[in-house]
């Protein structure tokens, strides 16, 4: 398989073929970050078809520092599309109620991957996007806030909030299952 290094070096070559190798290899995962954050497949693919022509344009400007580095570029630039387009379209709102944690532990893993990715999608805007860039950007409380234009408590209490109002979906569903 080739390596990110070789294919950025036949990119930066002018190889066209790479340009479309780039496309095949990240579009599948950079999707999934896309609808991590924007549950409506359509719009989702719109901001994915966006992203790529942003890396495309810049790819010339990525510093390569090891395997793994253009594919967290990558998903870094969607991510930030995304929330683009959810600031764009006022999509950000506050939940004053958010139900009751369950006092019986939740296992996550019990849940199926897409059942998860639909219940973080069912989650109020504001939750999803600091969700996602606490949990799967590893962005910290003061970074989030600084991305968002909130305050680092804002941040902080909206993850609560997501974390609380996404275990309980787990919950409701677990016991659904059981039944």
């Amino acid at each position: 398989m080739e390596t990110e290094r070789q294919l950025l070096e036949a990119i930066n070559n002018g190889e066209r073929a790479a340009l479309h190798r780039l496309y095949d290899r990240y579009s599948d995962y950079a999707m999934g970050v896309a609808l991590r954050y924007i549950p409506q497949h359509e719009v989702a693919r719109d901001v994915l078809q966006d992203s790529f022509v942003k890396i495309l344009t810049s790819i010339d400007k990525f510093n390569y520092r090891g395997e793994g580095t253009l594919k967290s570029w990558v998903c870094r630039i969607v991510a930030n599309s995304a929330i683009d387009y959810l600031r764009q379209q006022e999509h950000f709102m506050t939940v004053d109620s958010i139900p009751d944690e369950p006092e019986e532990e939740t296992d996550m893993e019990e849940v199926p991957p897409d059942v998860l990715l639909e219940m973080i999608g069912r989650l109020p805007t504001n939750y999803r996007v600091v969700l996602n860039l606490y949990v799967f950007e590893h962005s910290s409380h003061r970074e989030i806030g600084l991305q968002l234009g909130i305050k680092e408590s804002t941040s902080s209490s909206i993850f609560f909030r997501a974390r609380k109002m996404l275990k309980t979906m787990i919950w409701e569903y677990l016991k659904e299952q059981e039944t």
